[in-house]
C-alpha cells in the first residue's frame, strides 16, 4: 500500500470508528500497527498474531451444561428454533420460533415465544396473556397470527445512542415473499411493526437474519441468508447490509471467508462480543446435506421426522472485525453432534444467536438438540470468559510475538491459564523487535496459575516504563499454557 493512501485509509477508518488496524511506517517490513488503545483483545483469530514459534492458535470446545429449556408446549414442538438470547441489565431474554408441525415457511402455525431468566442458567416461560394460541392465553407467546414474521423473528437490543425508550428493542423478520421488516418494543415483550414496509428486499431470508447497532462502525448492520447461485441455488451463505437509520439500507453484499472452501452456512449468528464489542463472534450452523449418519432404525426409534433424517449439521466458529470479511481461522467443528444420536438429525446443530455471561469466569451459549423430534430442546454450553480460542503452548514450550501495537495504559492484563509446571513470561519490544529496557524476557516474572485478569510483572513491578506511548510488540515465552485475551489499562 502506498504511504499516502495508507495514511488516507487510516484517517477514514478512524473517522468511521474502524481503528483496529491503521497502516503507518513502523521501521520494519511489517508496517501495520494495530491501534488497540485500552480495549480487550481476544486471540479468537490471527489479527494480532505476528509470529508463532512452537505455539499455535487453538479452538476450545464448549462444555455441555445440561438442558436450558424443552420445547414441550403445544405451540412450540419439534420444529421450534431460530433462538436469540439477550442480556438486558439484570435480566436475560430468550426468543424462539414455536412450530409443532413441519409446514411451509411463514404460516399461522408459527409463533414467537419468550423465556426469561435472572441468571442465564435457569429459564422460565412466563404466562403473558398476549395472544390466544391453541385455545389458551396462558402462554409465553409474544407474536402470533402475523405470518410470515414469526418464521424467523430475530430481536436485538438497540444500543445506538439516543434511542427512544419505547424503541429499545428491535427485531428483523420476514421471508423472500415479504422482504425484511423491522419491529420495535419498549420492554421486549409487546412488539409492534416499526418500519412502514420492507427495509431490505434483496435476499432469500429463509433463515435467521440477525442485526445490531455496531459501536465499531457507527451504523446498523444485518447479516442475511443468501445463496451463492441466487434463487435458492448453490450454497447457503451469508450477506451483509448497512444502514444509519434502520430504514435505508445498502444492497446486501456477500461476505468473504478468506479463501476457504464454500460450505452451506445455514445461519450466521453474528453479534458483538459482550466484553469487546469491536469483535463480532459468529456461531453459524454448518449444514451437510445428504450426510446420513442415523440408520433408518435409529431415526424411527428417535421419532425423527422422515424429512429430517438424512442430513447432518454442527456449530462452527468465526469472527469478524467489521466490513465484509469473516476470519475462518478454525475450520473444525465448534460444537460437534457428539454421542447423542438425536443430534445427528438434520438441523440439530443450530446454535442460538448470543453469548452471555453466567458467572465471574464463565460465559454461556446455547444450541438446539433433537430437532424434528418429540424430545426437541435447547441445551446450554459453557466456556471460560473470553475462552473461544487461545494461543496455546505445549509442555515443550514455545513463543508467540504480536504484531506492532499502539496502546494506552500503564499495565498489561492477561487472561491466561497454565499447568502446574507451566508458565508465561512477557517481553516488551520496540517496533523493530528490540527489548525495551527493564522489560526484556530476563526481567519478566513468570506467571503461573489460571486467571481471567492477571497483571504482568517484571523485576521493576507491573509498570510499563519506557514502553508507554511507543509502538511495541509483545513477546510471550510460554510452557503448558493458554493465552486467551489481553488488554492494557
Amino acid at each position: 500500500m502506498f504511504p499516502r493512501f495508507r495514511r488516507f485509509v487510516g484517517c477514514c477508518l478512524a473517522a468511521a470508528g474502524l481503528a483496529f488496524v491503521v497502516c503507518r511506517a513502523a521501521g520494519t517490513a511489517d508496517s501495520e500497527v494495530c491501534i488497540i488503545g485500552s480495549r480487550l483483545e481476544l486471540f479468537a483469530d490471527d489479527s494480532l498474531v505476528g509470529r508463532l514459534d512452537g505455539t499455535a492458535l487453538r479452538l476450545h470446545a464448549p462444555c455441555p451444561a445440561g438442558e436450558a429449556i424443552r420445547f414441550d408446549q403445544p405451540w412450540e414442538g419439534a420444529f421450534a428454533g431460530y433462538v436469540t438470547v439477550i442480556q438486558d441489565d439484570a435480566r436475560y431474554l430468550m426468543y424462539y420460533r414455536g412450530l409443532p408441525v413441519s409446514v411451509a415457511d411463514g404460516t399461522t402455525n408459527e409463533v414467537t415465544c419468550l423465556a426469561t431468566s435472572d441468571d442465564g442458567i435457569r429459564w422460565r416461560k412466563p404466562a403473558l396473556g398476549l395472544y390466544e394460541v391453541h385455545g389458551t392465553r396462558s402462554n409465553n407467546v409474544v407474536l402470533a397470527a402475523q405470518p410470515p414474521f414469526s418464521h424467523n423473528f430475530a430481536p436485538f437490543l438497540d444500543r445506538r445512542p439516543g434511542i427512544p425508550a419505547d424503541e429499545r428493542f428491535k427485531a428483523f423478520a420476514g421471508t423472500s415473499s415479504t422482504g425484511l421488516h423491522v419491529f420495535a418494543s419498549a420492554d421486549g415483550t409487546r412488539w409492534r411493526r416499526w418500519s412502514p414496509g420492507p427495509v431490505i428486499t434483496r435476499g432469500a431470508f429463509d433463515s435467521q437474519n440477525v442485526g445490531f447497532w455496531s459501536e465499531l462502525e457507527g451504523r446498523y448492520v444485518v447479516y442475511v441468508r443468501t445463496w451463492t447461485g441466487g434463487e435458492f441455488a448453490g450454497f447457503r451463505t451469508i450477506s451483509r447490509a448497512e444502514s444509519t437509520d434502520l430504514l435505508r439500507w445498502s444492497r446486501p453484499m456477500a461476505m468473504s471467508f478468506g479463501g476457504t472452501p464454500m460450505e452451506h452456512l445455514y445461519t450466521s449468528q453474528t453479534h458483538p462480543y459482550f466484553r469487546a464489542p469491536h469483535l463480532y463472534v459468529a456461531t453459524p450452523m454448518r449444514f451437510v446435506p445428504g450426510r446420513r449418519v442415523l440408520s433408518p432404525a435409529q431415526a424411527r426409534d428417535l421419532g425423527v421426522d422422515p424429512d429430517y433424517a438424512g442430513d447432518a449439521a454442527e456449530t462452527v466458529f468465526m469472527t469478524s472485525r467489521g466490513g465484509y470479511r469473516y476470519f475462518r481461522t478454525f475450520m473444525e467443528g465448534f460444537i460437534r453432534p457428539g454421542t447423542d444420536p438425536g443430534n445427528w438429525a438434520s438441523r440439530a446443530g443450530m446454535s442460538a444467536s448470543g453469548v452471555i455471561p453466567t458467572g465471574p469466569a464463565e460465559m454461556s451459549l446455547f444450541k438446539q438438540a433433537h430437532y424434528a423430534q418429540p424430545s426437541a430442546r435447547l441445551d446450554r454450553y459453557t466456556l471460560r470468559t473470553d475462552g473461544f480460542a487461545s494461543v496455546h503452548a505445549p509442555f515443550e514450550g514455545g513463543e508467540f510475538t504480536t504484531r506492532a501495537l499502539r496502546f494506552t495504559g500503564t499495565e498489561l492484563v492477561l487472561n491466561v491459564g497454565t499447568g502446574a509446571a507451566g508458565g508465561v513470561r512477557v517481553e516488551i519490544q520496540d517496533a523493530d523487535g528490540n527489548p525495551v529496557p527493564g522489560h526484556a524476557l530476563a526481567d519478566a516474572e513468570e506467571l503461573a496459575g489460571d486467571d481471567i485478569a492477571r497483571v504482568a510483572r517484571w523485576k521493576s513491578g507491573p509498570g510499563l516504563g519506557a514502553a508507554v506511548g511507543r509502538v511495541v510488540r509483545l513477546r510471550f515465552a510460554m510452557k503448558d499454557a493458554d493465552l486467551y485475551s489481553m488488554r492494557f489499562r
